[in-house]
């Protein structure tokens, strides 16, 4: 999925980890912004991009509220599945995941945080079932984006996360269309994960 890479100068990638995408950005010679919430992993991303002067790094957590202090679960593998939301039938695809800490988290919003920013032209983001905050939290900087990449499953992987009907909602009322819509995981009885790109319809 990442034709569109060909498209844009620029990305804002939310819920970074420690950037294994950074090689693919850096081949299409982007401008990248990643965002990190959990300190250690934002420190493992910082080495990891330091010889990629076009790729920066901020530590926030994003959601759709300024100055919200929040319990962040920590998973086991890596953070990758951490959240501010907890665990529900993710368990049944991944029964190895758990919630091993919690730390005390305060959110800003991208909107408060890049302000009239207009360098980036796609928006990535994957945090465990909180897109749909970030997206709210987001309204203004969606103006000036012509991609949005999405991670969302069809099913109450979290409990209270946003479903793929409610992204592509939110989206549809910003001018954005599905345009390529990859499954990645799935529940033996039903129940399926997606990667979700979006294009601005002009």
């Amino acid at each position: 999925m990442d034709w569109h890479l060909r498209r844009v100068s620029g990305v804002i990638h939310v819920g970074a980890n420690t950037g294994q995408e950074r090689d693919v950005y850096a081949s299409f010679k982007l401008d990248v912004l990643w965002i990190e919430p959990i300190p250690s992993l934002f420190d493992e991303l910082c080495k990891n991009i330091i010889a990629l002067p076009e790729q920066r790094a901020l530590n926030y957590l994003i959601t759709d509220r300024d100055g919200a202090e929040y319990a962040f679960n920590v998973a086991n593998n890596g953070g990758a599945s951490s959240s501010i939301l907890e665990l529900d039938r993710h368990t049944e695809i991944w029964p190895e995941v758990r919630f091993v800490s919690k730390m005390t988290l305060k959110s800003v919003t991208l909107d408060t945080l890049l302000g009239t920013e207009n360098r980036y032209q796609a928006l990535v983001l994957d945090t465990q079932g909180t897109e749909l905050l970030i997206l709210k939290g987001a309204t203004g900087l969606l103006s000036t984006m012509r991609y949005v990449t999405v991670e969302a499953a069809d099913f109450e992987s979290y409990i209270g996360c946003a479903r793929v009907d409610d992204i592509v909602k939110f989206l549809n009322g910003f001018a954005f269309k599905l345009v390529q819509k990859h499954k990645f995981a799935e529940l033996p009885q039903g129940g399926q994960y997606f990667q979700l790109l979006f294009r601005k319809q002009v």
